[in-house]
């Protein structure tokens, strides 16, 4: 079973997505296109971010089911180590896995990452400080980054 719960957000709508195991997707949308279909891990991860929007949360706690490869997960793993107002370039979350020559690869499964914001991809910036790509735009990324206060270029 798929739940759905959308939320208004300071950078527009976000529909959420869960399975019974935990929230699959966090995604930035243009509009609501489908009825709510709320569940307790929607209505927990709706809650908490608006709490982060609030700027009153910085830890989610809300189970995540992303689906990926064993590296992606890992990927993903290693990005919810980033603690809140910090960022980390693609090299560093690649020599944490283990894989120094890995920052493309770590960079792709950065780019697949359906759980936006609690999974937290907006903290991966390039090496040099610079904003690189982010699937909800650069604008929202720089938003995300400045509501954390991480400086970057």
């Amino acid at each position: 079973m798929q739940y759905t719960q959308y939320i208004s957000s300071p950078l527009g709508p976000i529909l959420i997505q869960a399975s019974e195991q935990g929230v699959s997707a966090v995604k930035f949308v243009e509009r609501q296109t489908e009825d709510d279909k709320p569940s307790p891990i929607t209505h927990r991860c709706y809650q908490e971010l608006n709490a982060y929007f609030a700027g009153s949360l910085t830890t989610f706690t809300v189970p995540v089911d992303a689906q990926g490869t064993s590296f992606q997960q890992r990927v993903w793993q290693q990005l919810c180590k980033i603690p809140f107002g910090h960022s980390q370039h693609y090299g560093q979350i690649a020599s944490a896995l283990g894989k120094p020559t890995a920052s493309r690869a770590v960079g792709m499964a950065n780019g697949r990452n359906p759980v936006s914001i609690i999974v937290p991809c907006h903290r991966v910036i390039g090496k040099n400080g610079t904003l690189t790509g982010y699937a909800g735009g650069l604008s929202r990324k720089q938003a995300l980054l400045e509501l954390e206060g991480i400086a970057y270029r």
